[in-house]
């Protein structure tokens, strides 16, 4: 449970990162997205759960701290996150599940994504899954 504190703590750590998320004041989520936009790989991938995993879009799931740092370090060199709002519901078993919107800006595209994470009850993300909201001609002209 997060104190009044801990909560102002967390929006002063928003605004000197740039990172505010409508609707969402989860530090894990909000380190996940500053981690990132930084190219801190190794400390994204220390927020996943042991056998977290990350479900990147039309590839298969990156399971494991050390893959998805690997898998970052590859594939996500250059990427700035621009997560614009969300919604967060807590399961009757102690987990979070949040779901993000926003954008992605790479050095070759920009597209609209959504974000859907789920959160342990030790609030380590057990899995993230990233999905492109975009036309399938959108799809087709981001083709490498």
């Amino acid at each position: 449970m997060q104190t009044a504190d801990s909560i102002s703590l967390t929006n002063e750590a928003v605004a000197v990162n740039n990172i505010s998320i409508e609707g969402i004041e989860d530090p894990t989520l909000l380190r996940y997205f500053q981690t990132l936009n930084a190219g801190e790989f190794e400390q994204t991938a220390a927020l996943f759960a042991a056998a977290g995993a990350m479900h990147p879009p039309f590839e298969a799931a990156v399971v494991g701290q050390d893959a998805i740092a690997a898998y970052l370090q590859a594939e996500a060199q250059g990427m700035q996150l621009f997560p614009r709002e969300g919604i967060a519901q807590l399961l009757e078993d102690g987990q979070l599940m949040v779901q993000v919107s926003g954008k992605v800006q790479t050095p070759w595209f920009s597209v609209n994504v959504a974000w859907l994470f789920l959160l342990n009850s030790e609030r380590e993300i057990a899995s993230a899954t990233i999905k492109l909201l975009a036309s399938p001609q959108e799809l087709l002209n981001l083709r490498r």
